[in-house]
């Protein structure tokens, strides 16, 4: 396994790295999954800060990636970031994907982040199969890492033992 990645079965409201990537709605307000779980953790000023990106530029489309202050919790930001609704698979679901974990990592890089803890994006409501999630999600941030060297940890946090047991394995 890549020494710059750890894989965490756990709740990643809680960590207390540089940055969280948020698997956020195109609206940035909030919904179900680790997205609420993480508008719930921050608080208000989250929704405000998120209602301000919405103002300026609009909706968010799947693959952007936009960054906030952290509210309540223990990080510094959250990067939310939107995924690919599956559709099958012949709507560039795959790379829309791929090109998610890129934009936030990129937007890592803007901030001076040197931690960050991505959940697995869009295997939730948004429907993309986990085995094949998972797999662009490592080989996505694996690459990203290979070429920049100053994002110094990458966790996959996963809420699920599904989605814990298929970044185990592709990880070994």
């Amino acid at each position: 396994m890549n020494e710059r990645i750890e894989l965490i079965r756990g709740d990643i409201t809680q960590l207390n790295v540089d940055a969280v990537v948020n698997a956020a709605n195109s609206s940035l307000m909030g919904g179900g999954g680790v997205d609420g779980a993480i508008h719930r953790a921050a608080g208000n000023s989250l929704h405000t800060e998120c209602m301000k990106i919405i103002e300026t530029k609009g909706r968010c489309s799947a693959g952007e990636a936009v960054i906030t202050g952290a509210g309540k919790m223990p990080c510094k930001f959250i990067i939310h970031t939107v995924g690919p609704i599956w559709k099958g698979g012949s709507n560039n679901e795959e790379q829309l994907l791929s090109i998610a974990y890129v934009n936030s990592l990129k937007l890592a890089l803007e901030n001076n982040i040197e931690t960050i803890a991505f959940p697995n994006i869009s295997t939730g409501v948004y429907g993309f199969p986990k085995p094949k999630a998972a797999e662009i999600a490592i080989n996505s941030v694996i690459n990203f890492l290979s070429l920049e060297k100053s994002i110094l940890k990458v966790y996959f946090v996963c809420f699920d033992d599904e989605n814990f047991q298929l970044y185990q394995n592709l990880l070994k």
